[in-house]
């Protein structure tokens, strides 16, 4: 009878909160971005090395799993055993079982969450859409309050409408574009 071997011991107590500038550390290697975004992917389950070296290969290499040659997931599988996955483990965002060779999230892991939302380097931050959308929701009050043309004839009802209209627009839109840059959206992280 094989004797279940315990996963590796989180050295960082259950109370003791990551620091921002220890989130940063952790995040700041792409490759432990890409192990957490795999890993939210399957949703708690626990993963086994192989997959999870396979994925972030591809993904490094920009390739399907099947072409990569031995050599570039050897290091990639290097990497991960050696310094990423235990890093991750210190961190307390992940469990990593070396000998198993099993990965999988920690509840933690949602502490380093709100850290990894991508916001393209065009894209204008939602505060400033939600602030200009008031001030349009302002002008539109004003205007019906003093009658101007044409917007004197609009109803109270019609006026909260369109109010009510253009901020579940932006918040539908928000939702779309927040679901799609979240850690653990479909394919190859952002």
């Amino acid at each position: 009878m094989t004797e279940s071997v315990p996963a590796r011991e989180n050295p960082r107590r259950q109370s003791e909160e990551l620091t921002r500038d220890e989130i940063f550390t952790v995040l700041s290697n792409r490759r432990r971005r890409w192990v957490l975004h795999f890993l939210k992917q399957r949703d708690g389950q626990r993963v086994d090395l192989r997959t999870l070296v396979d994925t972030v290969s591809a993904w490094e290499y920009d390739t399907s799993p099947e072409d990569l040659p031995w050599k570039k997931r050897k290091r990639i599988y290097t990497a991960l055993r050696q310094s990423h996955l235990p890093k991750l483990a210190d961190a307390g965002v992940i469990e990593y079982d070396r000998n198993r060779g099993e990965v999988v999230l920690t509840e933690d892991a949602r502490t380093v969450r709100m850290y990894l939302e991508y916001v393209p380097e065009n894209d204008i931050p939602w505060s400033q859409c939600y602030l200009a959308l008031s001030g349009i929701g302002v002008t539109i009050t004003a205007l019906t309050w003093y009658s101007v043309y044409p917007f004197a004839d609009l109803s109270g009802l019609a006026l909260a409408t369109i109010l009510v209209a253009m901020f579940t627009a932006s918040a539908v839109a928000h939702t779309y574009y927040t679901r799609h840059n979240r850690l653990g959206s479909e394919g190859k992280p952002p």
